[in-house]
């Protein structure tokens, strides 16, 4: 693995911290049964708790870099052309239910494009990462997207509202990130969903690129409803005039 650059180093040891709150949080959740309120305000406090170590691990390191994160909006500092891109739990929705799938995104926006991306499933300890140039990483080993180019062959992430039943194989994970992580080691081969947000999607963004494979071009300016498909090269243009329908 070629060395790692200080900036990751830094996201790593924040990710590492937060997820010991949300591993001791999570195994709290199934004594939550007396009502659904105390169950999501649980989990938003842990949101909440997770959100703010990582912010004060990044700030420690980076007092001047500016953040985009779920729980608190955007903050602009001195340094405006550095964003951290925060989401503290993706699937929030399997973390309120006791389903151990749910992870950590953190992303480095420099100069208008995404340059590092980090993605931790602090239940299975797997860590998905990439920087621009360096390739796609899980857990250390080097990875890259599936090489398949036959769509029955294939089996996709979707998530989201649908206007029909597709005709190829599929799973409903929810958890965006994971999907796209997913992707990028070849455990799917396509990925594709409508209305995402920015801090859901911006770590997998470079996962995917690092790793080969391809995702659509939006705007990292727009924090909402953002529209996303992924995959290998050499399904893409198949996978995308399918998906059309949807």
């Amino acid at each position: 693995m070629n060395s790692i650059s200080a900036n990751l180093n830094v996201m790593i040891k924040a990710c590492e911290k937060a997820s010991k709150i949300l591993i001791r949080d999570f195994s709290e959740i199934e004594k939550l049964q007396v009502s659904k309120k105390s169950q999501r305000d649980f989990v938003t406090n842990a949101d909440l708790k997770a959100e703010k170590i990582i912010i004060e691990e990044l700030e420690k390191a980076r007092p001047y870099f500016s953040f985009i994160s779920e729980e608190r909006g955007i903050k602009k500092n001195k340094d405006d052309k550095n964003t951290w891109i925060i989401d503290p739990i993706d699937g929030t929705v399997n973390f309120l239910h006791g389903i151990p799938h749910f992870a950590i995104s953190i992303a480095l926006r420099s100069n208008g494009e995404i340059i590092s991306g980090l993605i931790y499933d602090p239940i299975k300890d797997e860590m998905f990462f990439a920087e621009k140039d360096n390739g796609t990483f899980f857990n250390n080993h080097r990875m890259r997207v599936s090489t398949k180019n036959n769509l029955d062959e294939c089996l996709f992430a979707i998530g989201g509202k649908l206007k029909k039943e597709p005709d190829f194989s599929y799973r409903r994970s929810g958890c965006a990130a994971l999907d796209l992580a997913y992707v990028s080691v070849g455990r799917y081969d396509g990925y594709f969903q409508k209305n995402l947000n920015l801090w859901d999607i911006a770590a997998g963004i470079i996962l995917i690129r690092e790793a080969g494979g391809i995702i659509n071009n939006f705007s990292l300016e727009n924090l909402k409803n953002i529209n996303v498909t992924a995959s290998n090269s050499n399904i893409s243009n198949k996978f995308n005039d399918k998906i059309l329908n949807f």
